[in-house]
């Protein structure tokens, strides 16, 4: 039995347990956020809000950055920006308009966005580099934010020649960012190999705002050790919670201090999944819900027996009555613990960033890349 963590600290944000979801696109809907939450406490950050669509009230945008009836009082917000003044103004328009229908709790910055048409835009993981327009974003969306917490999320470069997470640290944390995210990868990894916790380390003993670890936190087991290794003050989790958002009841079990950890079977698995479906058709209508359902078909199975011809037609599923029928097909099983912290998810194989012709060569310059700010929102 390990000692409890503390809370995680972010201005008068406490959160218990440190637990915060990661945005991931297409995913951290809604549905999903309610039924992550319903296994156990946390953070939990809906999809990635673009500025410019938020500013420009784009319609999706807006169905998009909305609080469920149960986050009234933690909404929290990630916004992808890479103009000051558009940062400011999206800012403003959460704190200040309540466009999302309420004032959110936590507005986080994306500066860890490894994919391609967002770097070779300049932003994501590759603004971090540009410090001095790094800075004037954080500085802009602190002061529109009053008294909500902005935190940032980072990673630890765009490749070991272009290192930024110290920088980006330290100018975070002086311009009044309440904590940073630290991806234990470079944004020319995409996700291929293994998290380099190190540098997690390293960041914490340098500032002394919290610092969060994210990065091949596959199971509870994972986040203590990380926490063991590098001091962070916790963890966000990304694809480890892909077709198991019961990991939230283990992470809010191993940050407790006690050993309990959930190993459903096959029955409990697929009521987890009506429910998620259910939640999605609520939100979305059931067709549309049932059609988004099938993206997560295959993490959930992960390691289960299960016949081909289920398979395929859980991938064509259109309706809730149709998903009960084949998952209580399913035979009864205990879970396959051989996939028990494995990967999960995207994965990629390393590969040269794509940036704006001359990015690397002036550190200093303040001004917004142009043609960066994304029309649209979710990654």
């Amino acid at each position: 039995m390990t000692a409890p963590l503390p809370a995680l600290k972010l201005g008068t944000l406490a959160v218990d347990p440190a637990v915060v979801l990661a945005p991931m696109a297409g995913i951290t809907n809604p549905a999903f956020r309610t039924l992550c939450r319903e296994f156990g406490a946390g953070l939990y950050v809906c999809e990635m809000i673009t500025t410019r669509a938020l500013v420009e009230r784009n319609e999706k945008t807006l169905q998009m950055v909305r609080a469920t009836a149960g986050e009234r009082d933690a909404f929290s917000v990630q916004l992808y920006g890479v103009d000051p003044a558009t940062v400011g103004r999206a800012v403003e328009m959460l704190v200040d308009e309540h466009v999302a229908g309420t004032r959110p709790a936590h507005i986080d910055l994306n500066f860890g966005c490894p994919v391609p048409k967002v770097t070779r835009k300049g932003g994501g993981s590759a603004l971090p580099w540009r410090r001095v327009l790094f800075r004037d974003i954080v500085r802009s969306a602190v002061r529109a934010a009053k008294d909500v917490p902005v935190t940032v999320k980072t990673r630890i470069g765009i490749d070991a020649d272009h290192v930024t997470y110290l920088d980006a640290g330290h100018i975070a944390q002086d311009e009044g960012a309440a904590a940073i995210t630290l991806h234990g990868r470079t944004a020319d990894q995409l996700y291929s190999g293994t998290a380099d916790w190190a540098p997690i380390a390293r960041l914490v003993e340098a500032l002394d705002i919290p610092v969060l670890g994210n990065g091949d936190i596959w199971e509870a087991d994972d986040a203590l050790r990380m926490v063991a290794e590098t001091g962070c003050a916790g963890v966000v989790i990304g694809r480890g919670c892909l077709g198991r958002p019961w990991l939230f009841g283990d992470l809010a079990a191993a940050f407790a201090g006690t050993t309990e950890r959930a190993l459903p079977t096959m029955a409990e698995v697929a009521a987890i999944m009506h429910r998620h479906a259910t939640l999605l058709s609520e939100d979305q209508g059931e067709p549309h819900g049932c059609t988004d359902f099938r993206k997560h078909v295959a993490w959930y199975l992960k390691g289960f027996s299960v016949g081909s011809d289920i398979r395929r037609s859980l991938a064509i599923v259109s309706g809730l009555d149709e998903l009960a029928d084949l998952l209580a097909r399913i035979p009864d099983q205990p879970y396959p613990t051989a996939v028990l912290g494995a990967p999960r998810g995207r994965t990629s194989s390393p590969r040269p960033v794509a940036l704006p012709e001359g990015w690397l060569d002036d550190r200093d310059d303040p001004r917004p890349p142009s043609g960066a700010e994304l029309e649209v929102s979710g990654g």
